[in-house]
């Protein structure tokens, strides 16, 4: 299939390196020149400009939309609403605000134009693993679009099947994707995946930061333990019921330098947090360990202890995300 995307960074290069190599016809475009041209210079279907980028796309156009979450989607969203057509499709495969998505499939509708939120996680290691794909929208244009899904998406990563799903055998969720449900529920499964994602970092960080801590002078001499973290994280990769991927972007951060001296500690939060925490106090549904995550970020931009390093070793790890050159303002 034919599909045009918008934003050239971590991901949104990645997403159209993967599409190329499934025999996709890829057209991309970013308002940064300089990005537009290494790729083009990669061999990559970069455009100088978005008016010659929708030129290339054959009606009904479909863009994929991979840019920071908040204005600049919003932007760009808004200016695809005015130039593209009828049956266009727009995919909004950012960390975008659900309530939002419902808002913008709403003002799409009258001028025919589809809209697609997919929830996108993979971080920098997609090109190669997959991503893992969260959709909402309008059931048939996703399934029409199927076949972009399904190359973006891991598809036999050889994780075992779950006991008991051989009733589901139609479903793609097992190769790395699923349709969530009308226009939001792709953003809104994602953005509680995320929450998720901060309350699994937030053990790990802490847990670690005891065994850290264990060798301290202030504990009885027999108590002391000189422990050697990076191969206590590589021991928990193998048959431990604590096991994940999270870990193993943990165990190599530590491997390579073990005190994490390269990371300030200083957290941010994309904010899928804190629509995470809001979420659940509008559904009256506890979620302690979540809401606790959010705040330990919020207090490392005040201090920052070896917890907040290992947290900023994963961000880094899974996303490529730097830390802050100078503290956030507090919230």
């Amino acid at each position: 299939m034919q599909i045009g995307v918008i934003g050239l960074g971590r991901m949104g290069a990645n997403i159209v390196r993967r599409l190329q190599r499934g025999q996709h016809e890829c057209v991309a475009y970013d308002a940064v020149p300089a990005v537009a041209q290494r790729l083009a210079a990669e061999g990559l279907p970069a455009t100088a400009s978005l008016s010659d980028f929708l030129k290339r796309l054959i009606p009904p156009r479909v863009v994929w939309v991979m840019v920071p979450a908040g204005a600049p989607t919003e932007d760009a969203v808004s200016k695809l609403g005015e130039l593209l057509q009828r049956d266009d499709v727009i995919i909004d495969g950012g960390n975008t605000f659900y309530q939002d998505d419902i808002r913008r499939a709403a003002a799409l509708r009258p001028k025919g134009i589809h809209y697609l939120d997919v929830g996108t996680s993979g971080g920098v290691f997609g090109l190669e693993r997959g991503f893992c794909l969260m959709i909402g929208g309008e059931r048939a244009v996703a399934q029409r679009l199927d076949p972009i899904f399904a190359t973006l998406a891991p598809g036999d990563d050889g994780v075992g099947r779950t006991p008991g799903r051989a009733g589901r055998d139609g479903s793609t969720a097992e190769r790395g994707y699923v349709y969530c449900g009308p226009h939001g529920a792709g953003h809104f499964v994602k953005m509680i995946h995320n929450g998720i994602e901060y309350g699994m970092m937030q053990a790990y960080a802490e847990g670690l930061d005891i065994l850290h801590s264990a060798s301290q002078a202030s504990l009885p001499p027999e108590r002391r333990y000189e422990l050697d973290l990076a191969e206590i994280a590589e021991v928990w990769r193998h048959g431990s019921v604590i096991s994940s991927w999270l870990l193993d972007l943990t165990a190599a951060a530590l491997l390579e330098n073990a005190t994490l001296s390269n990371f300030s500690g200083v957290v941010d939060d994309s904010g899928e947090g804190r629509w995470t925490v809001n979420a659940a106090i509008e559904e009256a549904v506890p979620a302690e360990v979540i809401t606790a995550a959010l705040y330990a970020r919020f207090r490392s931009r005040q201090e920052q202890t070896f917890a907040e390093r290992v947290l900023s070793a994963m961000r880094f790890k899974f996303g490529g995300h730097v830390e802050p050159q100078e503290p956030p303002r507090k919230p």
